[in-house]
């Protein structure tokens, strides 16, 4: 056989044996299977058999958030398209709005954290209205999902196990985490183990509940930033430290930049969008 052809032979074997190695991954008939097996890692982590069996009670593979993951598209769109699309009047409103009602814990998360409220207000609105726009999904079935799959399942399997030790820990209840596709949740869209490193209880009830409580999403915003190296008191515009810390929110340059200069309109500087734009390249 011609080497040609045999190498042709090859490829399409390792082909088909990925395509089969996939397809048996994506199986929803071994997912329940699955499950058993992460119990049982689970609670060999440390995590609770009660939180475990909470958590995972119920869920089911979810072939909706398999076609989500398949269909996201390449973010294309330019910083002065997004930015104006985003940054705009009713937003810049809402946003003074909540510097001006939450005033008092802003200035209080960045006596505490060294992050000023004009950021943290810019997060907040861009990420969910100010908490208008959140998902109604179950995270936990969302991530287990994907945990599942074969894309990216040691990073969503992580997820899972997080999202398990916020149900031990007695944040939030399993039917409470609910949220986007993809396991964003709350008026900030922490993944799971971002909201179980970072969220705090800020409001002194007992809980880091960053879906209904605004001093906790605040502060847990405030506190995911610092985590990444945020320094008090610099500037945040491209090219700075502090823009790469806001890189670690959201690595597509187009919306860190569009934090960026949410944040330079609410704290009142006078800067256009070209020559924030300028100031990025």
């Amino acid at each position: 056989m011609p080497i040609s052809t045999r190498a042709s032979l090859v490829a399409l074997a390792l082909l088909a044996a990925s395509q089969a190695s996939a397809a048996t991954c994506r199986d929803p008939a071994g997912f329940e299977k699955w499950l058993g097996d992460i119990e049982r890692e689970a609670v060999a982590q440390g995590i609770s058999p009660e939180a475990v069996r909470r958590g995972l009670s119920g869920v089911t593979f979810d072939q909706s958030v398999i076609r989500k993951d398949r269909g996201q598209g390449v973010f294309k769109q330019s910083f002065e398209k997004f930015a104006g699309q985003r940054v705009s009047a009713s937003r810049l409103k809402g946003g003074a709005n909540m510097l001006k009602r939450h005033a008092a814990t802003l200035a209080r998360i960045e006596r505490d954290f060294g992050v000023p409220g004009p950021v943290l207000v810019a997060i907040w609105g861009l990420e969910t209205d100010f908490g208008a726009v959140k998902g109604n999904l179950p995270v936990i079935r969302s991530v287990a999902t994907l945990a599942y799959d074969c894309r990216r399942s040691e990073f969503f399997k992580a997820h899972l196990f997080d999202a398990l030790r916020i149900v031990d820990r007695g944040d939030l209840s399993p039917s409470e985490m609910r949220g986007a596709w993809a396991g964003e949740m709350g008026q900030t869209q922490f993944m799971p183990s971002s909201y179980f490193r970072y969220a705090i209880d800020y409001d002194g009830d007992g809980r880091a509940n960053i879906l209904r409580s605004p001093a906790d999403v605040l502060a847990s915003t405030a506190n995911y930033l610092r985590g990444h190296g945020w320094v008090p008191g610099a500037d945040w515009s491209p090219g700075s430290p502090n823009f790469e810390v806001l890189r670690e929110w959201n690595r597509s340059q187009v919306y860190s930049r569009t934090i960026g200069y949410y944040a330079a309109k609410l704290a009142g500087r006078d800067v256009s969008m070209a020559e924030f734009s300028r100031q990025s390249q």
